[in-house]
């Protein structure tokens, strides 16, 4: 047996969520989730940040799609206000945008480099939920491989800017910033060079509305990103610029 169909293998002998499935007796693909389970392990390790769940969560959890109408949204971005102690609406949809890109994009840019896919990370393939503690978390639904980044964004966005009049390119400035975010920890991490992690990034940011969100700099050691937005952390109370962030440094 090769090493990938005994991955498989062992994956549907572990993990409970796959064998649910396999067992469900609906038209899934089996390989893929096997095949995205497999990759979901071997990124994992990188960092907390690029461990992604699959599966039916608590009941405290919501579907993806509850993010794109109804209450929750606002409701979130109103508690996100509060824990920051900001009464800036524009400010607080910034940062629960950030967190979404940062919990769904650093999984997704993992994947990419190890295995050269992208993870199904639209809002009808995800659960979530919000705690004034915690903060956000997410989780798949099943576990598929899926569209580009914009795609699996774009709804979000939406939805956003449906709440609060923030900038477009602002928000897509939040992904670009997630992106190579995660490549930096994947290159620190020596998970992939940063060569490898350069054309990625070149490769994930090459397709509307992330063009021209950002560029990576010719400078000698760490992978370096400059945006051309700003998340505008600097209007908290204490807060500053990010490392990436394209205002100067006072």
């Amino acid at each position: 047996m090769g090493e990938e169909p005994r991955e498989r293998a062992e994956i549907l002998r572990a993990d409970p969520e796959f064998r649910r499935l396999a067992t469900s007796g609906g038209t899934h693909d089996m390989s893929e989730f096997a095949d995205v389970l497999a990759t979901l392990r071997r990124i994992r390790g990188i960092s907390p940040f690029f461990v992604l769940d699959v599966g039916r969560p608590g009941p405290d959890w919501l579907p993806g799609e509850a993010v794109l109408e109804g209450p929750a949204l606002p409701g979130v971005l109103d508690a996100i206000g509060a824990r920051y102690r900001t009464d800036e609406r524009r400010v607080a949809a910034s940062l629960f945008f950030l967190s979404w890109t940062a919990r769904l994009l650093c999984p997704v840019v993992g994947a990419a480099v190890v295995d050269g896919r992208v993870l199904d990370v639209r809002p009808q393939n995800l659960w979530w939920r919000y705690d004034d503690t915690a903060g956000l978390a997410v989780r798949l639904a099943e576990p598929a491989f899926g569209p580009d980044v914009p795609e699996a964004l774009a709804p979000v966005v939406a939805a956003v800017r449906s709440v609060v009049p923030v900038a477009a390119g602002l928000l897509w400035g939040n992904a670009a910033s997630s992106i190579a975010g995660a490549l930096r920890t994947v290159v620190r991490t020596g998970t992939a060079t940063r060569e490898e992690c350069e054309r990625w990034g070149s490769r994930l940011l090459s397709a509307p509305p992330l063009t021209g969100a950002g560029e990576f700099l010719d400078l000698p050691g760490d992978l370096f990103f400059r945006r051309r937005s700003c998340c505008l952390y600097y209007r908290l109370d204490g807060g500053g610029t990010c490392g990436d962030c394209s205002l100067p440094r006072g």
